[in-house]
């Protein structure tokens, strides 16, 4: 049975320039993946696609068809998606591989609050998936936009229900001591909390470190592993992580 790796995260956080680096990396260490690209609206992706969602649903032939615009037809197309989830499914049967890496839409709310998107994973196979989530670089180098991000991957994790690896992706694009305070407070809640504190721009009001503490205990907020796709660096972590993540499962790397 197949690993669906779902790589999700906010518009432009790297999704299918990471699904293109990571299945470059696995097949250099001797693993087989293949990838599939969940974006209806996707106009050119950055990898050989073996699956490809846009065979049974295209948002330009929705706003034809159906009068809407760019953001009503991608709503009704992440219905679609999952009306045709089982044939989808069915051909993904076909294919003999150990991980199957899905390129989530681009717009991280079609697949994190639609009612679709866990119907599509319970077709695909629920016991087999997690998700690889990204922070954007851009929005965590703060500490309140580092907050908003772990809020967001929390509220992922808790519509999906599938256990999930941390990523911050594009890496390499910040300034060491930038990435070394994001790394941290991902480790420290304390940290992250003497930062809130000290940034002008923050309500205080808000802060409370207990509230992070409570999220960290049910295991919503956990370290972040910097990737770069372009470098690149950070997959042997990711592929780690990945294991654990299915029960300690053994190392399909062949010898």
């Amino acid at each position: 049975m197949a690993r669906n790796l779902y790589f999700v995260g906010t518009a432009g956080s790297g999704k299918s320039t990471m699904v293109r680096a990571f299945q470059t990396w696995m097949a250099a260490q001797g693993l087989d993946a293949i990838t599939m690209n969940l974006d209806p609206g996707a106009e050119d992706v950055a990898y050989e696609v073996d699956i490809d969602v846009r065979d049974w649903v295209r948002i330009s032939e929705i706003m034809e068809e159906q009068g809407l615009g760019p953001n009503g037809a991608q709503v009704a197309a992440a219905d679609l998606i999952a009306l045709n989830a089982k044939e989808i499914a069915d051909v993904l049967e076909k294919f003999e591989t150990s991980y199957v890496l899905v390129d989530t839409p681009g717009q991280i709310e079609l697949f994190t609050f639609r009612e679709s998107s866990p119907a599509i994973i319970d077709a695909f196979g629920r016991e087999d998936s997690a998700l690889v989530y990204l922070n954007d670089p851009l929005l965590v180098r703060s500490p309140s936009g580092f907050v908003s991000s772990v809020l967001l991957s929390a509220t992922t994790q808790f519509r999906h229900s599938v256990p999930f690896v941390n990523v911050l992706s594009k890496a390499d694009i910040l300034e060491e001591p930038e990435l070394e305070a994001i790394v941290k407070w991902s480790l420290d809640p304390y940290a992250l909390y003497e930062a809130l504190f000290q940034d002008p721009t923050t309500s205080k009001t808000l802060l409370d470190v207990e509230f992070l503490k409570g999220m960290e205990s049910i295991g919503l907020y956990r370290r972040v592993v910097p990737v770069s796709s372009e470098l690149p660096f950070g997959f042997e972590e990711v592929y780690s992580q990945v294991q654990q993540v299915f029960e300690g499962g053994e190392d399909l790397r062949r010898d």
